[in-house]
């Protein structure tokens, strides 16, 4: 039960932190008790309710598609029969299918069929056998749906997610989380997969936005703010509790590349102990390594998570979280070792900054290729409203006008790899200076600076002459 009082007080919060001895008469029960002003989450100290949704991460988080249909769920022999494979263009309308069991635990490996942006007549005419099916197995549910607009567009998905189809155009691959489970974990899903609705999708296929989602302090943060749920009180995922009010750091061109290289190892060795091992699942996984994060030595697991250990690697996965912190909070210029509220209080004072900077134009845009043409007008206005327009135009003109190449060795390797990540495909050095103001020396330059990457293992060539980052998920 609880009981409020309108106004703003300070009061105590009384969180039972041990329980035994329940059912005798001597319980013992052990409350950790904080004293401070209560905020309307009922939590006390920094009071992440207060933070607003910044414009540096608009449009770039949405809820999985929401089917309103059991029919459009088939197996891959189902897909076969109803024409995958014979059917010139149904490979774009039955798609690979993923949703939070399938994420956190195993596959299903089941398949759905997407018909957005076909009428029902295209889909009868191009594809029979689909439209035979979801009329027998979809439109006789629909019909019964109290909403017109289900009714009528029966052959599509209830909410199809045009957002997610906009920032996902181009991708090679998305980040995304299972709404509510017991660990916040991120990963990489393939283009060709879409996501059930109850997965939230990130429109970024950097691995630093892998990353920063992955380390502890957005951790910290998407707890706080986004609750529990469900009857095993499992952490929730609110995009826009959670994502876009969460303040990226800015960080430089080498900080970025140290949080991509351990991102992608961390995903690619999660992925590759699960495919090895058919017992394990990603929930598996995280539970040993919160053993071993509250204490719990190797000997000391029982023979069933020994062997989630052993087989799944998890020291692997906690040394690679332990460098994503390191390297995520050193992008911040912050201490490694902050406590949980400690975080908090940065982060909500950072929201704080960056909402002012944007008032005035001032905008940190996560995806500038993506966003700005979509939003740049709108933060120009809003800038010359706070007399702030020629931030805004400054801003602007930096992603539209050529840089000059750097002259020192770490500034070079940070363009480049700066060049790199902002590429849709590999490039070679005369492509990658192409990104510069030309001078003679440039195209040399930083064909060295490739050399010496290549070397160290960070870019890969399957030709020798064009490079992209290493991607290893």
């Amino acid at each position: 039960m609880t009981v409020v009082e309108a106004g703003t007080k300070d009061g105590l919060l009384e969180e039972v932190m041990h329980e035994e001895g329940l059912d005798t008469d001597a319980p013992r029960i052990d409350l950790k008790v904080t004293s401070g002003h209560i905020n309307s989450d009922l939590t006390i100290g920094s009071d992440v309710t207060a933070a607003k949704s910044l414009r540096a991460n608009d449009d770039l988080s949405s809820n999985g598609m929401m089917l309103a249909g059991a029919g459009f769920i088939v197996t891959p022999a189902e897909a076969g029969h109803l024409g995958l494979g014979a059917r010139a263009g149904l490979e774009k309308h039955i798609r690979d299918y993923r949703n939070g069991r399938d994420l956190m635990s195993r596959s299903r490996g089941v398949m759905v069929i997407d018909l957005f942006g076909l009428t029902s007549e295209e889909v009868r005419t191009k594809f029979p056998e689909v439209y035979q099916h979801v009329s027998v197995t979809v439109k006789p549910e629909r019909d019964l749906n109290r909403r017109e607009g289900f009714k009528q567009n029966w052959w599509r998905f209830g909410e199809p997610r045009k957002l997610f189809r906009s920032f996902s155009e181009g991708l090679r691959r998305y980040i995304a989380t299972v709404e509510t489970t017991k660990h916040r974990v991120f990963q990489f899903l393939d283009i060709g997969i879409l996501p059930d609705h109850m997965l939230i999708a990130v429109g970024s296929e950097d691995a630093v936005d892998l990353g920063i989602l992955s380390s502890r302090i957005h951790t910290v943060w998407a707890l706080r703010a986004g609750g529990w749920l469900g009857v095993g009180n499992d952490p929730r995922y609110s995009k826009s509790r959670c994502f876009d009010t969460f303040p990226f750091p800015d960080a430089n061109n080498i900080q970025k590349q140290t949080i991509r290289v351990i991102a992608e190892d961390l995903d690619a060795h999660r992925k590759r102990v699960l495919a090895e091992h058919p017992h394990l699942t990603l929930t598996g996984l995280y539970n040993v390594l919160e053993m071993l994060r509250g204490g719990t030595k190797p000997g000391e697991l029982d023979e069933r998570d020994r062997r989630i250990f052993d087989d799944g690697l998890v020291l692997i996965v906690k040394e690679l979280h332990d460098k994503l912190d390191v390297a995520v909070a050193e992008s911040y210029a912050w201490p490694v070792g902050l406590s949980d509220d400690e975080i908090l209080a940065r982060l909500v004072a950072l929201n704080k900054q960056r909402s002012e900077e944007e008032r005035r134009g001032l905008v940190r845009w996560l995806r500038p290729d993506y966003q700005i043409p979509r939003f740049s007008k709108g933060v120009d206005k809003q800038g010359a409203k706070e007399q702030g327009a020629q931030v805004a135009a400054e801003l602007i003109a930096a992603v539209e006008q050529k840089p000059s190449f750097p002259t020192g060795a770490v500034e070079q390797t940070a363009a480049v790899f700066g060049a790199l990540a902002a590429a849709g495909g590999p490039l070679d050095a005369r492509g990658l200076a192409a990104q510069f103001k030309r001078t003679k020396t440039t195209e040399k330059k930083v064909g060295e600076v490739l050399a010496s990457l290549a070397r160290l293992g960070y870019v890969i060539s399957d030709d020798g002459k064009a490079f992209a980052l290493r991607r290893v998920a």
